[in-house]
This record gives C-alpha cells, sequence and structure tokens, in this order.
C-alpha cells in the first residue's frame, strides 16, 4: 500500500532500538526518511546503517532526550540538514519501576522527564516546521496508562500525561491541520522485554503466562504492527483522524478476560 510518506522527513525518538527501529524500517519501507534521535551514537549509527543496506533511506541525530537544549539542538540539526519536517513519532521512553511504597518523590519526577517532557520538547520545537508541511505528529504510549501495572508510578502517570497531551495537542493545532494521535502499546516482544523477562527465574513460564491472556492469536504484537499503524497515522491515509488513542495490542487492554 502505498502511503504516500516518500521523501517525507519523519523523527522518531529512540528509533535505533525496538518499537522505535521497528517504525524506522517500515517508514524507510515507505520511501519515507526516518531521523533518529538517542543518546547513543553507536546504536543509531548501527540501526541508520542496516535501514540504508535495505535499500531505505535513514539520518541520525545524537541528543540527551532529556536535556531541553539538546531538544531544540537535535531539531535545529534536523531543519539544516533537510530543511523540513514532515512528521513527528515521540518514542523514547523506559519503564523504569518508580512505585509509590518503594520509589521517592526524586526518583518520580525523574520518571516523569525520562518519559514525557522530552515529548512536550520534540513537539514545541518542532512545530514551527510542522505547521509549513501541515504534518502529523504519534505519541507512543502504554497500557499502563489505563490498566495500572503495579510498583510503577512515573512511568504510569507519563503515560496518562501522554494520553493527554494527544487529546489536548490534537485540539490546539486544529487551525494548522496538523494531526495528532497515540498508538498504545501492551505486549510487544522487544530485547527491552526480552531483558526483563530473564529477571525471572522460569521467562518461558512467565512468557506463556502472558501470552495466553492475549486474546488475538495468543501471540505477542511485533514491532512491525505497530510501526504499520504508526505509519498509517503519519499518512495521508488517515487524513480526518485526530486526537486517537489506537491500541494495537491483540485486544489485550479492552477485550473480556472471559473469552479466554
Amino acid at each position: 500500500m502505498d502511503l504516500k510518506l516518500k521523501d517525507k522527513v519523519i523523527i522518531v525518538t529512540g528509533g535505533s532500538k525496538g518499537i522505535g527501529f521497528g517504525i524506522c524500517k517500515v517508514l524507510s519501507q515507505e520511501g519515507a526518511i526516518p531521523v533518529i534521535v538517542g543518546r547513543n551514537e553507536t546504536d543509531a549509527l548501527h540501526a541508520a546503517t542496516e535501514i540504508k543496506a535495505e535499500g531505505g533511506e535513514a539520518f541520525y541525530v545524537v541528543g540527551e532526550l532529556n536535556d531541553k537544549a539538546e531538544c531544540k539542538n537535535a531539531i535545529d540539526s534536523i531543519v539544516k540538514q533537510f530543511g523540513r519536517i514532515d512528521g513527528l513519532v515521540n518514542n523514547a521512553g523506559v519503564n523504569d519501576g518508580v512505585g509509590l511504597e518503594n520509589g521517592n518523590y526524586d526518583d518520580f519526577m525523574l520518571s516523569i522527564q525520562r518519559n514525557v517532557a522530552h515529548y512536550y520538547a520534540m513537539a514545541h520545537h518542532a512545530l514551527p516546521e510542522l505547521k509549513k508541511s501541515k504534518g502529523s505528529i504519534v505519541n507512543i504510549g502504554s497500557k499502563t496508562s489505563v490498566t495500572g501495572q503495579g510498583g510503577t508510578s512515573g512511568y504510569a502517570a507519563a503515560n496518562g500525561a501522554r494520553n493527554a497531551l494527544t487529546r489536548e495537542w490534537a485540539v490546539e493545532l486544529l487551525p494548522y491541520e496538523i494531526r495528532v494521535n497515540a498508538v498504545i502499546v501492551a505486549e510487544c516482544f522487544t530485547p527491552l522485554y526480552k531483558k526483563w523477562l530473564q529477571t525471572f527465574e522460569n521467562p518461558e513460564e512467565k512468557l506463556d503466562g502472558i501470552t495466553k491472556h492475549i486474546p488475538l492469536g495468543h501471540r505477542m504484537t511485533t514491532d512491525t504492527e505497530i510501526a504499520n499503524t504508526v505509519a498509517f497515522l503519519l499518512s495521508e491515509t488517515s487524513s480526518h483522524t485526530t486526537g486517537q488513542l489506537l491500541f494495537v495490542d491483540g485486544g489485550y487492554t479492552h477485550l473480556d478476560r472471559a473469552i479466554q
């Protein structure tokens, strides 16, 4: 399906690994130019090189997203390189396990900064170019925003904020015809997810216990399935879709557990 994304310059924060890298690969396959923004140059270079080896285009900018000045510098570098920005995918973040009982105020605030403050900074600095291109913003979120998880107050709160900002920006940016949507992830198998599984005594048993509760196919969501929806939301194909939270999760979040 031609989503008419050819030569579109689309920023993907945290685009060198996991879901972000999956998004970059699909965007490149659609002819877009994904621009990876992240702190680790080695990872970003490896991701961009792999995409180019497969015949796509990719670019990267090294920047610490927790630093508002570096967010601005990243945007400035991208505009200098390409002269435009057509889309922004806010993806970077980490489920850092800052809970209520075993956490503290300072770590909670740091978790908010790590997981949602840069969503605002990147969108704020990209906005002048998005207004010119009538581009789109896609925020990647987590089911923790609506289900809770336990022991992760900071991450859950940040994801609730991601959902709220998606709706807020969709309203504010209507005059500029900039669409803003969110893709909410539940159980998607990534290197980070695999690392988390390894913290359990029997990782395979833990994984089976999760997948049996995923209604559609009793399997994990793939990063490509997330990426396909992101690409759709960035494209003209979804030209009248804004302010939406799309759960790409095989029905895990909302379907009745009684069907298992």
